[in-house]
């Protein structure tokens, strides 16, 4: 494996999609409202101040629009990933009204089996999976030749944020409430960067460390 280098990871969460102001348990073919789309050209628009190498985005359709409407403020080509996809719901709960009894029901004891290692609901992803993930995804942006950008979803965004902050000493305890207690906004920046590990007190400690340096910020949506 090559050496470590520093680098910043601008991520965005997508713009307003129809799943998050519809009744419904969200899918995957989620697409953008007319305001996401606005937020999605705003985000552009403040990303193409930055300087950066690459453009990664999950394949979620309002994860996808999100990223096309940067690829067309700033010419930069996407790269899909499954990687950065939002937490993968039981089948049978997506595209259901919450009043759905069953998917209710379903969703319920899903959602504990985000916090509860070995717990398996159906197809849905649990917390090893999710946790096992975002390792991978941590993994992936440090090889990247440079500063990248990735377009993503609040959950698995706050998943990783949770994951490079607190490393091996992320309970399911400690998980379930970063999740409860964090909001995202749709277009919400939030920058980590890998760099040297100042605070390093030993040769046993990673010589490079994540830090977060900005969390949700959405200035570019103010009126």
């Amino acid at each position: 494996m090559n050496e470590p280098h520093e680098k910043i990871v601008y991520f965005v969460r997508h713009g307003q999609s129809e799943g998050n102001i519809s009744p419904v348990f969200q899918a995957s073919d989620s697409s953008l409202t007319e305001l996401g789309k606005k937020q999605a050209k705003e985000i552009a628009g403040r990303i193409a101040k930055l300087s950066f190498e690459g453009l990664i985005a999950s394949p979620f359709e309002r994860a996808k629009q999100t990223a096309i409407a940067i690829t067309n403020t700033t010419g930069k080509k996407v790269e899909y990933s499954e990687l950065f996809v939002e937490r993968i719901k039981p089948t049978n709960v997506c595209g259901k009204l919450y009043t759905d009894e069953k998917a209710g029901a379903l969703w319920k004891v899903w959602k504990k089996s985000l916090y509860a290692p070995g717990l398996r609901v159906e197809d849905g992803e649990n917390y090893d999976d999710i946790i096992g993930r975002a390792d991978n995804a941590l993994d992936f942006l440090k090889n990247q030749k440079g500063d990248v950008v990735v377009v993503t979803h609040g959950f698995f965004l706050q998943t990783i944020v949770a994951r490079a902050i607190l490393g091996d000493a992320l309970t399911p305890d400690i998980f379930k409430n970063f999740q409860t207690h964090l909001q995202m906004e749709n277009t919400g920046l939030t920058v980590l960067k890998y760099k040297y590990n100042e605070n390093r007190y030993s040769e046993d400690e990673e010589r490079f460390a994540w830090r977060l340096w900005i969390y949700n910020d959405h200035a570019h949506l103010a009126d």
